[in-house]
């Protein structure tokens, strides 16, 4: 499911795997959060770290009758307020997202899957 406009030169798609990677560049530059995680906790309760090429396995496009939903799955770094940070994670990502894709993203559900410490 991907997003799909049509133009007067044709027809143009963006896959999922490249909103994922937008949204994931944009979110591991905020403040706090130390990376993408995978949306599957392992069993002993920790969250895989994902590297660039890897951010579709840490964020979920769902398309509705009003526009997208979009879930993302964060690390954030240890002594921040988790609530500011999930925050501007959200208001960044929406902006970015509108601004690029021009579509209108009803919402951006942050799941915070651990906290790591950062030296």
């Amino acid at each position: 499911m991907a997003i799909e406009k049509t133009n007067e030169f044709g027809k143009i798609s963006v896959s999922n795997d490249a909103i994922a990677m937008l949204a994931g560049g944009v979110i591991t530059e905020s403040y706090g959060v130390v990376g993408m995680a995978s949306q599957q906790v392992f069993k002993d309760g920790l969250a895989e770290l994902l590297k660039g090429e890897n951010y579709s396995k840490g964020v979920i496009v769902r398309k509705t009758d009003a526009g997208y939903d979009l879930d993302v799955y964060i690390i954030v770094s240890y002594n921040v307020k988790i609530s500011e940070v999930v925050l501007e994670v959200q208001k960044k990502a929406k902006y970015m997202l509108e601004k690029s894709l021009q579509q209108e993203f009803n919402s951006i559900n942050v799941f915070v899957q651990g906290i790591k410490v950062v030296k």
